[in-house]
């Protein structure tokens, strides 16, 4: 299997994956490359976006952590953090920000 480098298109991080695999992940985001972490944010933003409005697409899931990751992009160690905390929050169902204790 032939393995090749890729950059996500959300946040830039930058992966070695086959050829198959990038495949696969660019049928499922309309052509896009995203990694793992985006791919799942993404999928959690339709989620809540279906939820406001009917007929939320996929494209406008997309754009809408892409425009995330823009804003986020001063400090890419921040921003995954940032994303993994906000996943973990809607995983379990608390979307308020976390208290100081």
């Amino acid at each position: 299997m032939e393995v090749e480098s890729v950059k996500c298109e959300c946040c830039g991080l930058q992966e070695d994956c086959t050829q198959d695999y990038i495949r696969e992940v660019k049928a499922k985001f309309e052509g896009k490359w995203l990694c793992g972490l985006c791919a799942e944010a993404v999928r959690d933003e339709l989620a809540k976006g279906r939820k406001k409005k009917k007929g939320y697409s996929l494209e406008e899931a997309t754009r809408a952590h892409m425009a995330f990751c823009r804003r986020s992009k001063s400090n890419p160690a921040v921003m995954v953090a940032d994303g993994v905390r906000q996943m973990l929050r809607r995983r379990s169902g608390h979307l308020s920000p976390a208290t100081s204790r």
